[in-house]
């Protein structure tokens, strides 16, 4: 199914990648279990919700990164887009409050992080991540990062990392250190959305496949080169390139991944933004209850 069936085990499913990520999960259960049991027996355990959301963090950014979803995606711009999206809008999220509090603290209350601190200020996070995941949308840097194996490896690492520091801002798992209150996370969550904006629009709007890596054969099996193994020139004599794989034409598939890109944020936005105003909502009317009998009682008296 859309080419897969030329590709070795080892290219879909990257072994090593794969016990990477299963390692970080029994690394996870050690310390919610065990770990915790010995050395902070009175932090709460770890919720059912909270193993589940950082079980499937771990995949899906496995799958995007490492699975079949990250093979396709060079093989498809939509793919691409696709596993982008899911990377750095979703799953950061879903491992922020997937880690229980106390494992936050042991990572991060040394004296060393809070010289650091400034670098977590929301504004800072706002347009680092913003800045460099739509500055890798720019035809000529996507296609120089997408050839280059190590520039490849630093700028995805980096765009994790930004992605996090963004997130946290919003899905910030330790009360205590929440910079922002919740009308200005819904706020900073729109912010995010309208900077996102140009960079879906630029690849929406525009007629004409801009990127080499999904319309150049030569290009194309450079990058290709990274992911798969086997001698590049054979597979493009043997493919011809991209269009072999490709289910529509290259303008149209950049079109579609600009498309996915956008409906994933404004979807996981959205639902963000409900919750955060949902909290919001059931805190102010929780404060005017608690005000209302005090209030009554100075009536009365």
């Amino acid at each position: 199914m859309l080419g897969l069936q030329y590709f070795s085990f080892e290219d879909l499913w990257s072994p090593w990648f794969f016990f990477f990520m299963a390692a970080l999960v029994i690394l996870y259960f050690y310390l919610a279990g065990p770990w915790r049991e010995k050395h902070v027996p009175n932090a709460p355990r770890a919720t059912a919700m909270q193993k589940s959301l950082f079980v499937s963090g771990v995949v899906l950014y496995y799958f995007v990164q490492g699975g079949p979803l990250e093979l396709l995606g060079h093989l498809m711009f939509t793919f691409h887009m696709a596993n982008m999206s899911i990377s750095y809008l979703i799953v950061p999220p879903m491992i922020l409050l997937g880690i229980p509090q106390f494992m936050w603290r042991m990572m991060f209350s040394g004296n060393a992080w809070k010289k650091l601190s400034w670098a977590m200020h929301p504004i800072l996070t706002l347009v680092l991540f913003n800045m460099l995941f739509s500055i890798y949308h720019v035809p000529g840097v996507h296609d120089y990062v997408m050839t280059h194996f190590v520039i490849h490896r630093i700028y995805y690492l980096v765009l994790l990392i930004t992605s996090f520091m963004m997130w946290w801002q919003i899905a910030c798992p330790v009360p205590e250190w929440n910079r922002l209150t919740d009308l200005r996370k819904m706020a900073y969550i729109f912010a995010n959305g309208m900077l996102l904006t140009p960079a879906c629009a630029l690849i929406i709007f525009s007629s004409t496949s801009m990127y080499a890596t999904y319309n150049d054969p030569q290009v194309w099996a450079q990058a290709m080169g990274y992911c798969v193994s086997g001698d590049p020139s054979v597979m493009l004599a043997k493919f011809t390139g991209p269009s072999f794989f490709n289910l529509m034409e290259p303008a149209e598939d950049q079109q579609l991944g600009g498309i996915v890109m956008k409906l994933v944020q404004e979807v996981m936005y959205g639902a963000i933004l409900a919750y955060v105003f949902y909290n919001w909502y059931k805190k102010e009317h929780a404060d005017s209850d608690d005000a209302l009998p005090d209030a009554e009682a100075g009536v009365l008296s």
